[in-house]
């Protein structure tokens, strides 16, 4: 008798976790951080590090470019003098090009937030570190 208690005590605690851990609310991520574009990695040479509403662009031509990315701050002087300003609202990334035009796009996460998927434009950017590719 006890047995059949124990059991069933264990089957409904195992599956009530399967219940909670749907009804969990999915993670949110957020576009801020230092990414790099798709199909650069690992040498890759253009990083983009959004903060605080502005998009800053790195290049690296050095035969290993993690370090200095690492070691990069937003507005250090290291970034290209052209800066954009972004919002990210909704899991929704607007990006000011300049002259008039806009990228204006739903972003999902994959890897852990390590992978952002530009849903309008069809392309990726890896978080720097992540281990995404």
């Amino acid at each position: 008798m006890k047995k059949i208690v124990l059991f069933s005590f264990v089957t409904i605690l195992l599956m009530g976790c399967d219940e909670n851990s749907e009804n969990l609310p999915a993670p949110n991520y957020t576009i801020e951080g230092k990414w790099l574009i798709e199909g650069t990695i690992p040498a890759g040479n253009t990083m983009y590090l959004y903060e605080d509403g502005v998009r800053y662009t790195y290049y690296c031509v050095a035969d290993e470019c993690n370090a200095l990315y690492n070691s990069y701050e937003a507005a250090d002087g290291n970034h290209l003098p052209l800066t954009n300003p972004y919002t990210f609202e909704n899991d929704t990334l607007t990006l000011d090009l300049h002259f008039g035009n806009e990228l204006i796009t739903p972003i999902t996460f994959e890897c852990d937030g390590g992978e952002a998927i530009f849903e309008t434009t069809g392309y990726s950017l890896f978080r720097l570190n992540s281990g995404c590719n």
